[in-house]
């Protein structure tokens, strides 16, 4: 039997949760809310293990790149995430007031009958550190290990990457869906599920759309550099896009981006360089969910909102989801710690962040891997080739 993948494992534990919080008394409804906060409390202790464990094997293993060829692909995946948030900031202003109620949904509302129920107890877990000095330790090691090329350093961090990444598969990801259910259930009970539904399924929709605006714009552009149709090239990069629907995972579809992008004229030696290296640092599909997903849960909950504020976070986001893993929900995961800290998310707002992220993470996943096409094109035509027929 072929096993369930995370994304219908979250719709039904969506559907439980909503018929536990409707015909289910109190009591049972606080035991979902108990776990909640222990695995949010455990969420809180991971966010900077995990920064570390992303960021700093990311930024050591760029160090051993191809020199100007790395800093320009870099370069390039940095500038395409970070104005694909940016878009995405402009639209969701633009567009999530005209369908949504600001204040409407206020998780930690002061009525007793629209709040969420309280937990029969909690467990303290405080983090070693903060997620800046995670942010700051990582950069230094990852900087460090590209600057002296040391072995052992290099592979110490690999191994705490790989314990990382086997407590996201092993523990976070099998247990979402869980405490997706008890968020579910905690919000029908207090009435707020219905508000929930109706605006994120609109929401759900104008991210769609921004990534299919944010494609066509990446081939227009690495079409008209490289020299090549811009539609062609980006008609031949759809295996890839829904190889990634299926995968959830932009590492896992690697060899169908590559064997697109080489069809579409790029050089071999560039592609087998570009694709890989963009797979964990081009996350413009990304980028736009995390953006304007965050921006609809601050706008119902009455949080100001402005390019002030959502500008650094979407320069951080660009950098802390680098190297994430290649599993469903790994973005939003990295991306926790500058949700707490720069837009101010509570345990309960960061929960349904991880849920409204991961029930749209294969969309967003196929638009980085599709605009990793777009960049090979560009940095083909840099590095002097011609596309081939």
């Amino acid at each position: 039997m072929r096993k369930l993948g995370l994304l219908p494992k979250l719709i039904i534990a969506i559907i439980i949760g909503i018929i536990v919080g409707a015909f289910t008394p109190e009591w049972f409804v606080r035991i979902f809310a108990t776990f909640n906060s222990i695995f949010g409390g455990f969420l809180e202790f991971a966010i900077p293990l995990i920064i570390i464990g992303f960021v700093a094997p990311g930024i050591g293993d760029l160090g051993t790149g191809a020199g100007k060829l790395l800093a320009i692909t870099a370069g390039i995946a940095y500038v395409s995430t970070v104005i694909s948030g940016s878009l995405a900031y402009f639209t969701s202003s633009i567009v999530l007031p005209t369908f949504l109620k600001a204040g409407s949904l206020n998780i930690n509302a002061s009525n007793p009958e629209e709040a969420l129920l309280k937990t029969f107890f909690e467990i303290d877990m405080p983090p070693i550190f903060g997620v800046m000095t995670a942010l700051l330790i990582a950069f230094t090691l990852g900087l460090g290990i590209a600057a002296i090329k040391g072995d052992v350093l290099k592979r110490l961090m690999k191994e705490f990457q790989e314990i990382i990444a086997k407590l996201i598969n092993g523990i976070i990801i099998p247990l979402l869906p869980l405490h997706i259910l008890g968020i579910f259930a905690n919000m029908t009970y207090a009435g707020q599920v219905v508000t929930i539904l109706s605006v994120f399924s609109k929401v759900f929709i104008m991210v769609i759309l921004l990534h299919i605006a944010v494609l066509i714009i990446q081939f227009l552009i690495g079409g008209t550099v490289a020299g090549g149709n811009p539609i062609r090239l980006l008609r031949n990069m759809i295996p890839a896009y829904f190889t990634a629907i299926g995968t959830q995972s932009s590492a896992a579809t690697i060899p169908v981006t590559l064997e697109q992008t080489k069809k579409n004229g790029v050089k071999d030696d560039i592609a087998d360089f570009v694709i890989p290296l963009c797979a964990t640092i081009h996350l413009s599909g990304s980028t736009i969910t995390l953006v304007s997903c965050s921006m609809a849960i601050m706008m119902l909950n009455g949080m100001p909102v402005s390019f002030n504020l959502m500008l650094p976070f979407i320069l951080v986001l660009g950098i802390t989801m680098v190297a994430a893993p290649g599993v469903p929900g790994g973005a939003v995961i990295a991306a926790l710690g500058p949700l707490k800290t720069m837009l101010g998310f509570p345990q309960p707002m960061l929960s349904l962040m991880i849920a409204l992220y991961v029930a749209q993470d294969s969309f967003g996943t196929a638009t980085n891997v599709t605009g990793d096409g777009a960049i090979a094109l560009m940095v083909n035509k840099i590095s002097g080739n011609r596309l081939s027929k």
